[in-house]
């Protein structure tokens, strides 16, 4: 059945990310839509993604705005993966006034806490290519949007808490729904059949979702997050670290040092499972050493 462009039940947004065009995301977009659901999937351009990102923002803004006020009581769907999802935050950050249109927000492996692999190419945040665009933590952009949208982030583990590229810890911020799955590399989350349930589950009833328990594992989280220059990583040297504070409830802080000089710090329960990962450079690692001794200090 041909939708009927003039009226759509949904406008369904679906955007490639990194090194990427739109032809995989527009498989997926078909798949998971009905036959009433307007697409729309910006391929904007495989060479442009590797530059910067602001140009991407204002071609996906004009793209999107021409739809929507082709439709302006349509309600809106969108699925963004990877980087694609990142266009979307800084796009729906300039337009609050889609937001009440905006039946859900979905992101497929995006780094909302900034790409652990985009600062190691541009550790001092020089500008290299786009690499400083994604190194960027957007966490406090997207918890204002998922307090208004109904967001689910969805992360893939392969191993040690990475999809391959991003971490699962990137994906993580307050206010949205969070979906682990296991075994589907990161380039494939924009066409891997197991996506399509997980979107058209969160369809039939998108909810918003919740500031994080306040518990003290989560209280630590949010101060090491704060620690200039920090960075969420993956799980794979947590067996390496020393444990260098223990708390009441079987939380345990880690710390280990790469020879070149990287400072790991990781969040456990009971010393088995990683709580949280994440590391910063030489530039930032006195604060670090800071915050950890504040932490003894105010918490124990």
């Amino acid at each position: 059945m041909k939708v009927d462009n003039n009226n759509p039940d949904f406008l369904l947004f679906a955007q490639h990310g990194w090194a990427d065009t739109g032809n995989s995301i527009g498989s997926l977009a078909k798949a998971v839509a009905n036959a009433q659901t307007l697409i729309t999937v910006p391929s904007l351009g495989l060479i442009k993604t590797f530059i910067r990102i602001e140009p991407l923002v204002e071609q996906l803004e004009q793209i999107a705005a021409n739809v929507i006020n082709n439709h302006p009581d349509t309600p809106i769907k969108i699925v963004g993966h990877s980087m694609g999802g990142l266009l979307w935050l800084e796009v729906l950050n300039r337009n609050p006034q889609w937001w009440n249109k905006v039946h859900s927000l979905i992101l497929l492996g995006s780094p909302v806490g900034g790409s652990n692999i985009a600062r190691i190419i541009d550790p001092l945040n020089l500008g290299i290519g786009t690499a400083a665009d994604l190194g960027k933590s957007r966490r406090d952009m997207a918890e204002k949007i998922a307090q208004q949208i109904p967001t689910l982030s969805v992360a893939s583990d392969m191993g040690m808490g990475t999809d391959g590229l991003v971490t699962v810890e990137n994906t993580k911020f307050d206010y949205a729904n969070w979906l682990l799955v296991s075994d589907i590399p990161h380039s494939a989350m924009r066409y891997h059949s197991e996506m399509i349930p997980v979107i058209q589950d969160f369809w039939i009833d998108p909810q918003l979702g919740f500031l994080a328990t306040e518990n003290l594992a989560n209280r630590l989280i949010r101060l090491l997050r704060s620690v200039p220059g920090m960075t969420d990583a993956d799980y794979r040297d947590f067996e390496r670290s020393q444990v260098v504070v223990s708390f009441a409830d079987g939380v345990t802080l880690h710390t280990w040092n790469h020879p070149l000089g990287v400072a790991h710090v990781y969040l456990s329960k009971n010393s088995q499972q990683c709580l949280y990962a994440g590391y910063v450079g030489l530039l930032h690692a006195k604060d670090l050493r800071r915050a950890i001794a504040e932490i003894r200090q105010h918490i124990l």
